[in-house]
């Protein structure tokens, strides 16, 4: 148990968590929010750096484009557009150092619950401070406006399929979200199980100093190959032209790149699935089997492209130190894993990529005068805020785009309505929903992918209209920079 509850600060805004969302989400407030306002970020972690700071497993790095990735007030300077997990750490500290929202963050606070009062007009925030947050001290923290930065996913537990017989391996089982620093894994055999972003992240990376690495798939998925050299326009307009300006070029080139490619695969799944295989085809070795390791049973973008740079998962095919099965598992034995069609594999390490656990607001409890409040039963409002929850926010990004283009259209909205609320002397705003047992429940991800429709339970809901979830950047930045900010809000 915790020592005694201390009473802090009280602020205009209190956010929670400092990676890309609550520093961009800060940035927005002090450049655009009205002046005075107040704020404070409560950062569960001993660093910033949310997602990059926490997944330490070999070659990790984004699968967005970094232009896009990016903040737009401090635009990346490097040429390739896909970087390392530690590099992204290294810029959001630079980022967040440019403007003092470094100075804002407090760490090591886990926000356990947070109760609005209707009487005070406040929410009253309890986090426990310290590196063990059982034994931590409670803190109190009182706001008007809370911004959840907090992801979607659970940082403390994976998302655990089902793999028969996977507790009598004798070796290591390797879960990426907890990767040993000590693991040695030169000179061994690898198993990854799975076939999604980190699995094929995983596997080059693995390939180059292990014996052999092969990832185990039930199903594929596409993959995708990105060139990492800049053309010779781009490296002539970071010559001639202003940084800013240069920055925001690149950005609005792969936001429109990646939304027709979406829309390519979603409106010509066919020719799109013939497209991706092909160029799969030309970069595996003569003979390779395309179909069934690289022929997914859903169509492209049903589930998010895995994206390679300059094709280096299969460039570790081609050099014979990785390989594809596609195969179900029937059961691992203590030495092995044996295959339903009858093959064997025997590898000294088994690393399970088989997804992550969804949770909404990082396990929060929240409750509004005292009754709690259950945000999977709730409809998302603008795909930033909550139905019949007064002054909360939060941030998600997109399944077919970047996450930081997501979090750039809710800072933009949010900090518009503040403005509106500090000029219309308005306390508190609710969304609320006219007849929500009318409406078709969609999921705010859109993927089809076994984990996501696992997790749907702990997420609210997508809906209709102003409850629809996020899936187009352009028409969602448009909406949050000239819509009527309190449309759909009930307002006091």
């Amino acid at each position: 148990m915790g020592s005694a509850g201390t009473t802090s600060e009280s602020f205009d805004v209190l956010i929670v968590g400092a990676g890309i969302s609550g520093i961009n989400t800060a940035h927005y407030l002090q450049s655009r929010g009205p002046p005075g306002l107040t704020y404070t970020i409560l950062e569960r972690r001993g660093r910033m750096g949310g997602t990059w700071d926490l997944f330490q497993y070999p070659g990790i790095r984004s699968d967005s484009d970094i232009f896009t990735f990016g903040f737009s007030w401090n635009p990346w300077q490097g040429d390739v557009p896909i970087v390392s997990g530690p590099k992204i750490c290294a810029y959001l500290s630079e980022s967040a150092a440019l403007s003092g929202i470094d100075t804002k963050i407090r760490y090591d606070h886990r926000v356990l619950s947070a109760d609005w009062s209707s009487e005070s007009s406040t929410w009253t925030v309890k986090a426990r401070r310290g590196k063990d947050h059982e034994e931590g001290q409670e803190m109190v923290y009182r706001a008007k406006f809370i911004v959840l930065g907090t992801g979607y996913y659970d940082y403390d537990q994976p998302f655990e399929a089902t793999i028969p017989g996977i507790e009598s391996f004798k070796g290591p089982v390797i879960q990426p979200q907890f990767w040993p620093s000590n693991l040695n894994y030169t000179n061994k055999n690898i198993v990854v199980i799975g076939s999604g972003a980190t699995a094929v992240t995983l596997v080059p990376s693995l390939a180059e100093d292990a014996k052999h690495t092969t990832m185990l798939q039930r199903s594929p998925s596409y993959i995708y190959s990105m060139p990492m050299k800049t053309n010779l326009l781009t490296r002539l307009m970071r010559w001639l032209l202003p940084r800013m300006l240069t920055g925001y070029i690149l950005r609005m080139q792969y936001a429109l790149y990646h939304a027709l490619l979406y829309h390519y695969c979603q409106r010509f799944p066919n020719a799109a699935r013939r497209l991706i295989m092909g160029k799969a085809k030309k970069q595996l070795p003569p003979g390779y089997k395309v179909d069934p390791h690289f022929n997914p049973r859903y169509g492209p973008w049903d589930q998010r492209l895995c994206v390679v740079p300059d094709g280096d998962f299969f460039a570790a095919i081609r050099s014979g130190k990785a390989s594809v099965v596609t195969d179900t598992i029937d059961m691992v034995t203590e030495d092995s894993i044996r295959l339903r069609s009858g093959e064997v594999l025997r590898p000294d390490i088994i690393v399970a990529s088989t997804g992550i656990k969804l949770s909404f607001a990082g396990g929060i409890k929240f409750s509004i005068d005292g009754v709690p409040y259950d945000p999977p039963s709730k409809y998302t409002f603008k795909a930033c805020m909550l139905q019949d929850a007064p002054n909360l926010a939060f941030i998600i990004g997109y399944a077919n785009s970047s996450w930081t283009l997501g979090a750039e259209s809710t800072a933009v909205f949010l900090t518009r309505l503040w403005s509106t609320m500090a000029s219309k002397d308005i306390k508190v705003v609710v969304p609320r929903a006219q007849n929500p047992e009318k409406m078709k429940p969609l999921p705010p991800l859109g993927l089809t992918s076994t984990y996501v429709k696992a997790g749907a339970k702990h997420m609210p809901m997508g809906g209709e209209g102003l409850w629809a979830p996020r899936r187009n950047h352009l028409r969602d930045m448009y909406d949050a920079s000239w819509c009527d900010v309190l449309e759909g809000l009930e307002t006091h």
